[in-house]
């Protein structure tokens, strides 16, 4: 269900690397979670973030949640996506709707973060 090539945090964000980038995003546990999501406030382009750092929120019906950054660096691009359609992320949250793009500082940090494998029994043993 999660995708094998991406990292997850213990707060439910995802992180794909690509080179020396990386996207960063909400797992679908996380949009469920939260549900019909309304809003969605990301970074500015070039703001440099530490692992664990706030980086925006996303507002839903039900709530509002920060989110945070698996690993340091510096933002790159934003979804556009996400102000017109935020929306999108309940329909895609591990695909289109990314959320942003960021120049890794570090990319050791990383081994750290979750397998997919280790999210899914992670998820399982919350549901206990």
């Amino acid at each position: 269900m999660y995708p094998s090539e991406f990292k997850y945090t213990y707060e439910h964000e995802w992180i794909h690397m690509n080179g020396g980038t990386a996207k960063i995003g909400i797992t679908d546990f996380a949009q469920k979670q939260l549900g019909d999501v309304v809003f969605v406030e990301l970074p500015e382009v070039g703001r440099v973030l530490d692992a664990g750092d706030e980086f925006g929120t996303v507002e839903s019906v039900k709530a509002v949640s920060q989110l945070y950054v698996p690993v340091g660096g510096t933002v790159i691009t934003v979804n556009e996506l996400m102000s017109s359609d935020p929306e999108t992320l309940n329909d895609d949250p591990h695909g289109k709707a990314w959320l942003i793009e960021i120049q890794v500082s570090d990319k050791q940090a990383l081994d750290g973060l979750l397998s997919a494998a280790k999210y899914e029994a992670y998820l399982k043993s919350e549901q206990d």
